[in-house]
């Protein structure tokens, strides 16, 4: 895979779908550093150092042309999928944060992709990125609250 993928290539080569109103000849913008899609946030891990770690119980596996299902979205909806061309990327999970909101660590040498039907598709450049839940303030202006988000 490169940097230069447009949606209709990229779901081309992985087998993934996404909806029909998304332009499928967009450029997928690569992005370096901090980006969010939906209820994914991709944090690089220089950031969240001393907060998000591996633990005993983290496994790492290779992240496959076909994805990982990252997360599936609020009351079973559509799947995050994390590709890469094979043995390229690796994924760690379950990992250790003080959070709560971590769902692991990817670490990639070339470029990555998260892939959603309804949001399309954002690449993450090569570097080691903490991948979790996004969370926001609770409903109503002076709440002090924090909820997950809710895709």
């Amino acid at each position: 895979m490169n940097s230069n993928m447009t949606l209709s290539a990229l779901t081309t080569l992985t087998g993934l779908d996404v909806f029909d109103h998304l332009d499928q000849e967009i450029s997928v913008p690569v992005i370096d550093g901090l980006q969010a899609q939906g209820d994914l946030i991709v944090v690089p891990f220089d950031m969240l150092a001393g907060i998000v770690g591996t633990g005993q119980q983290t496994r790492t596996e290779t992240v496959p042309l076909s994805g990982i299902e990252l997360l599936r979205s609020a009351a079973g909806g559509n799947p995050h999928s994390l590709v890469a061309d094979g043995g390229t990327c690796t994924w760690s999970s379950p990992v250790l944060d003080r959070r709560g909101l971590a769902l692991g660590i990817l670490d990639n040498s070339v470029t990555a992709y998260l892939v959603h039907p309804e949001h399309g598709a954002t690449g993450i450049t090569p570097g080691r990125y903490v991948i979790g839940r996004q969370r926001e303030r609770g409903r109503g202006d002076h709440s002090s609250t924090t909820q997950l988000v809710a895709d």
